[in-house]
């Protein structure tokens, strides 16, 4: 199936989202507002596949295909020509019906419009376009070269040939599909991490326990591989604060409402292991 991939945004999300569609095969353009995004996304990439090479994962002709696969742009009008977009933006509304809103006009009338978004209802930013049944969530995982999920999320008038692409998509680049058939808010992963995570930040809080503590309780006791709190730090603090503040907005159910500390942690810029210090210091 592999064909033309335009992706939005070359943060850590896109640059990653990028790299694992051009190491299967797909022709890349990466887009950013500016060339220091794009420039960082494609250095991401590269150090990326240097360790998967110094791994002996992956050859080093493989390593020069795939990075022969990407080009770079400032200019949204280059995913004119693709199959299948997918916004990986910040986690704002507005931000993502302004791209979508230009797709909508730039886009080739078949193709995919997906969006990364994490918590914010696929329904809500497929109202931007004059083609609803073409938008999809495809929420794949931080570092998206390593982690295998992608949860697969229909809007209220996703077609099932566009949900059918997007899941030939995702399996095609080596993802392991699980489909989310209604898009409330956070849709299933983000809210259990997210119920999970602010349940773990208001105990620390309270000084019921340590971080390092609650995190080790539930990698023992639970049989997870990290910690809510290490997950929160890897995240970023900020991109799990506007992910619960998403999920209460539209749910007001009060295990969502971000805790204090978890507010002021951003306000301080302790955002996690992107600014070297959140719940634990890097």
């Amino acid at each position: 199936m592999a064909g033309r991939l335009a992706v939005i945004g070359a943060g850590l999300m896109g640059s990653g989202i990028a790299q694992v569609a051009a190491q299967a095969g797909w022709q890349v353009v990466l887009r950013d507002l500016d060339e220091t995004a794009t420039t960082r996304g494609l250095d991401g990439i590269r150090r990326s596949l240097a360790k998967f090479a110094e791994k002996g994962k992956l050859s080093d002709d493989e390593v020069e295909a795939t990075l022969g696969r990407i080009t770079t742009t400032t200019e949204l009008e280059a995913a004119g020509d693709a199959d299948i977009v997918v916004e990986a933006v910040f986690e704002k509304l507005e931000i993502k019906h302004e791209v979508f809103r230009a797709l909508d006009k730039i886009c080739k009338a078949d193709a995919v419009l997906a969006t990364n978004t994490s918590a914010i209802p696929v329904t809500q930013i497929a109202t931007a376009t004059e083609r609803p049944e073409a938008v999809v969530g495809t929420h794949f995982f931080s570092p998206v070269p390593m982690m295998k999920l992608c949860e697969l999320v229909r809007g209220y008038k996703t077609s099932d040939a566009t949900l059918e692409r997007a899941k030939s998509f995702a399996e095609e680049i080596g993802k392991t599909v699980v489909v989310v058939n209604r898009d409330i808010a956070g849709f299933v992963t983000t809210r259990l991490i997210c119920a999970l995570a602010m349940e773990a930040v208001k105990l620390v809080e309270a000084g019921v326990i340590s971080a390092e503590d609650l995190d080790i309780a539930c990698r023992l006791g639970f049989g997870h591989a990290m910690g809510p709190l290490a997950t929160v730090d890897l995240t970023g603090v900020d991109v799990l604060l506007n992910a619960t503040r998403n999920i209460y907005t539209d749910t007001a159910d009060e295990k969502f409402f971000p805790p204090e500390l978890l507010q002021r942690m951003a306000t301080a810029g302790d955002l996690g292991r992107k600014t070297g210090q959140g719940f634990y210091s890097y």
